[in-house]
């Protein structure tokens, strides 16, 4: 059946790439709205050979609509999903704002497309962080059930917007003339040209940030199990686009990693490059583009009998952001 389709935040990066994808993927269309805030009213976004116009954000544009995918700042996903669920339309929220609610499912199609069915309006995608990571356990913890990771990530500027973009290219370029302290950082607190910045987000319990804490309790929820022990490490790294992560896997059932490379090339959203003798492995200039995750350097953890270890790369605006709600939005249509 297809859809009254309105995308929030259609001018940002995510909205633009969700729209390109919404196209690419002939996703069914009745109609499309671009909606955005009031600053960027007078804007046009591309769409299937055609130039639409960007509508104002207000809770009365969501009358004529059936389904919304929202890529917004928590507070305006608070203040304006409400007003589209009262109005008859399913969000797919891409916020923060409703992802541990006990009545929002947090979906990622490719590990619990079941929850979708639990749905009262609002289905929640997870943090970019989170999704990849959860993407490569899910094929590890259905054949040997994951009881514990650690992770190390190293995430890319476009995981702070546009600004943060600019601020590597403009902070690189100023170092390189020597004129570094001329350039007033608006995104990260410290340089990101030619550093590594060892905090995404707010200090919170335990003196772990709020990036941190997502990829803990998101986890949990995604799979269902509390009890699942996570322990991560968020850094913002000099690199475009393209999160990547190292993960150490304990498992309750011993894999070796040759069992664990056949899981990865059996699941889905997941593609293998693996040969450490001939320099093959994922690298976020490679990956930046594509929808997979991407895993390579798999070994067993030599400091645990039940462990496994691997790389981990994927393009946080595609696959950690816009490529799921697409997704879990196609999911919706095929359970009509």
């Amino acid at each position: 059946m297809k859809k009254r389709v309105a995308v929030v935040g259609a001018t940002g990066a995510v909205g633009r790439i969700v729209l390109k994808l919404l196209e690419e993927r002939e996703f069914p269309l009745a109609a499309l709205k671009p909606l955005a805030s009031r600053r960027s009213i007078g804007k046009t976004v591309p769409f299937r050979g055609e130039s639409l116009a960007v509508e104002e954000l207000r809770p009365e544009v969501f009358d004529d609509v059936d389904l919304v995918i929202a890529s917004t700042p928590d507070d305006v996903a608070r203040a304006f999903i409400p007003r589209a669920v009262e109005r008859g339309a399913v969000v797919v929220d891409e916020s923060g704002a409703w992802r541990m609610d006990p009545n929002v499912p947090l979906v990622i199609p490719e590990v619990n497309p079941h929850a979708i069915s639990e749905h009262q309006g609002i289905i929640a995608s997870p943090n970019c962080s989170t999704t990849q990571m959860v993407v490569a356990l899910k094929p590890l913890h259905d054949a040997a059930v994951v009881k514990r990771v650690l992770v190390s990530t190293y995430q890319a500027t476009s995981g702070a917007g546009t600004q943060g973009a600019e601020d590597l290219i403009e902070g690189s370029r100023a170092a390189l003339d020597a004129s570094a302290d001329r350039y007033d950082y608006t995104a990260f607190a410290h340089p990101i040209a030619f550093n590594l910045i060892p905090q995404i987000g707010s200090l919170k319990e335990a003196g772990y940030t709020s990036e941190e804490m997502k990829m803990v309790v998101e986890t949990q929820k995604i799979f269902g199990d509390p009890t699942m022990r996570i322990c991560p490490t968020c850094v913002r790294v000099p690199v475009t686009n393209c999160h990547s992560e190292t993960l150490i896997v304990e498992t309750e059932r011993k894999l070796s990693a040759e069992a664990a490379r056949e899981l990865f090339e059996g699941a889905a959203g997941i593609e293998v490059i693996d040969d450490l003798a001939e320099g093959r492995y994922p690298m976020p200039l490679e990956c930046s583009g594509r929808d997979e995750v991407f895993i390579g350097r798999i070994r067993e953890d030599l400091s645990c009998d039940h462990g496994i270890t691997f790389w981990c790369v994927s393009d946080n605006l595609r696959k950690g952001a816009a490529t799921n709600a697409v997704q879990i939005a196609e999911l919706l249509v095929s359970s009509d």
